[in-house]
């Protein structure tokens, strides 16, 4: 369930504890030991366990990179029409020239602030996702991140 409660930049970070700490840890003991197994006792079958220590690991990992990108590619088609409707006339030509950073960034951003904040990115240059995060004042929370 979507958390509810104040979002700033110092907590929107989204850590499950399951997940991020106590599954990669199961995982890196699997493979430490794993890797023990190998080279104590060196045989084919230990080998084969180590192949599939380093494969949980790696689903581990990119099982949450490829989440993220698809969030991303959310992201970058709910911003694209939240500033087309939100933007002044003169920047809903520019919207093209937002990067998915920029735009990620910018989506915590309140409708109120989002054209000015849109106008310092692109005319500043500025495209670190913290860097914009540290720019929102009025900040709009987002519950349901991967």
């Amino acid at each position: 369930m979507a958390d509810t409660g104040t979002q700033s930049f110092d907590n929107h970070a989204r850590i499950v504890p399951a997940y991020h700490y106590f599954t990669f840890f199961l995982l890196v003991a699997y493979a430490l030991w794993a890797i023990y197994r190998v080279v104590t006792d060196f045989s084919v079958d230990r080998v084969m366990a180590l192949v599939a220590a380093v494969a949980l690991v790696m689903i581990f990992f990119f099982a949450r990179v490829f989440a993220l990108k698809v969030q991303d590619r959310v992201i970058r088609l709910e911003m694209r029409l939240r500033l087309e409707r939100l933007l002044p006339e003169d920047l809903r030509p520019r919207i093209g020239e937002l990067t998915i950073d920029q735009l990620c960034a910018l989506r915590f951003a309140s409708d109120g602030e989002l054209g000015d904040l849109t106008r310092r990115v692109l005319t500043g240059g500025i495209a670190d996702r913290k860097a914009i995060k540290k720019l929102v004042q009025a900040w709009e929370a987002d519950h349901l991140r991967a």
